[in-house]
């Protein structure tokens, strides 16, 4: 690797990591904690590639790029940031960074990305940032897993261009909010954001009255799953007779479209005039390192919401972390909610988290999926949703470290509850020595806890 490399960031720890780690690469490498500074820098026509973290001292990285790009068209700009959420994926898209990663990173991904950047001549077309609404900071869209960060990409990707696109995932995931959010950040926000139901398509006029009311918006048809053969057949024929100022065709299920259509319960046709580009919104079975994140957010939210300061107490944060959540994302939200109503103090106990969560249900049963379906049949529909959230292209390098750990964190953290805590009893029943279990505990930032198996 060859150049030099702009590192504008005010962790000390992370300037030191990327400026020894680059160093050793071959690059040259100015760090420091101002904007001002890096702004002057790239002013001064110094630097091949610049990595900036978004919120600084004396400025805002991403607000700086548009200034980037005037003063050095074509120089890539790598966008870090420890705000993991759509909104940054879709500025750091609107204002043309090169790329984003979340915090905390990769160092071999970011190092690989850096290469490509450097190696890479490209013109930069800087564009007018998205404005940001005040209630895009309620978007429960948060998290940093693999996951969420891929679609978070995809979704930027395919803001601004006309294909259709479904959205999959359960109840309570979000879909409606993905739907709006490609809406609200696109070039059609100002025009209408029509959600259609199955009875809306009735009549003669009810086809035409939804085009009508989006007006080259967005139309997003919620649940079609659920939609009758009638209602199928007129979505069809409307598709057929949309012309140059229609608007952008959205729709949303938490049923398996494929599987219903080759059960003769959902139209062929349908199925492959919505699908331009299909989005799947992960459970929160699938995130579990973003439930705490998602419960802080919430609890900020309630606490702007209700005037009341609360916060869980370490106890309830872990129950609330190892709850499966078969009500996903809203479950989340109105169980803290209700929790922030209820609670007499500023924390909010595991007592309190087992009393509104006890006559709730522990987990639903997997859509999809046989009673007697392999774990390696299972995992290969996990890893094809995985591919497929990249719309085409290929997943960021590393995909098998990524996805081993996403196998083996679940699978040492049942084991250790299984074995209560005992690390030697948990290394034996995986098979692996007590010296690797330790390392892969440290590794994974597993926490451990000891406590009395109740037989």
């Amino acid at each position: 690797m060859d150049g030099t490399v702009l590192v504008a960031d005010d962790d000390r720890t992370i300037r030191t990591v990327l400026t020894q780690a680059l160093t050793r690469a071959g690059c040259k490498v100015h760090a420091t904690s101002s904007l001002m500074t890096l702004m002057r820098w790239v002013e001064e026509g110094k630097g091949d590639l610049v990595i900036s973290d978004v919120i600084m001292p004396d400025g805002n990285g991403l607000e700086a790029l548009p200034r980037i790009g005037k003063m050095r068209p074509g120089l890539p700009v790598i966008v870090i940031s420890a705000q993991n959420t759509i909104m940054t994926a879709i500025q750091a898209a609107e204002a043309e960074a090169y790329d984003y990663l979340p915090k905390p990173f990769d160092l071999p991904d970011l190092m690989k990305r850096s290469a490509r950047a450097l190696d890479q001549k490209r013109r930069a077309v800087v564009r007018n940032r998205v404005e940001t609404k005040e209630a895009g900071d309620d978007l429960p869209l948060v998290g940093r897993t693999p996951a969420m960060q891929a679609l978070y990409r995809l979704v930027a990707r395919v803001m601004n261009t006309d294909l259709p696109v479904l959205i999959t995932g359960e109840s309570g995931t979000g879909k409606s909010l993905i739907a709006r959010a490609i809406h609200d950040f696109s070039d059609r926000r100002t025009l209408p954001f029509v959600v259609a139901q199955s009875a809306d398509l009735a009549g003669i006029e009810g086809p035409a009255m939804l085009l009508s009311k989006a007006r080259g918006g967005s139309l997003v048809f919620d649940e079609v799953a659920d939609y009758d053969e009638d209602a199928q057949a007129r979505i069809v024929r409307m598709l057929d007779m949309l012309g140059d100022s229609a608007p952008r065709i959205m729709a949303t299920s938490q049923a398996d479209l494929s599987a219903r259509m080759e059960a003769g319960l959902f139209r062929q046709d349908l199925f492959y005039r919505l699908g331009g580009v299909t989005i799947h919104v992960p459970s929160l079975r699938e995130r579990v390192d973003d439930i705490p994140l998602l419960a802080d957010h919430f609890l900020s939210k309630g606490e702007r919401d209700f005037g009341a300061v609360r916060r869980l107490s370490a106890d309830a944060r872990e129950l609330v972390r190892a709850y499966s959540w078969p009500g996903n994302v809203r479950q989340l939200e109105n169980t803290l909610r209700r929790l922030m109503v209820t609670s007499a103090e500023a924390e909010i106990s595991r007592a309190e988290v087992e009393a509104v969560l006890g006559n709730q249900p522990s987990m639903e049963p997997l859509r999809g999926g046989g009673e007697g379906e392999k774990l390696s049949t299972s995992v290969a529909k996990h890893l094809k949703r995985y591919f497929d959230l990249h719309g085409g292209a290929l997943p960021p390098p590393g995909v098998y470290q990524r996805i081993l750990r996403e196998v083996e964190l679940p699978l040492i953290e049942i084991a250790l509850d299984a074995t209560a805590g005992n690390q030697a009893k948990c290394a034996d029943l995986l098979g692996i020595n007590r010296n690797t279990l330790r390392k892969k505990i440290t590794d994974l930032d597993i926490r451990v806890t000891r406590r009395r198996k109740l037989m």
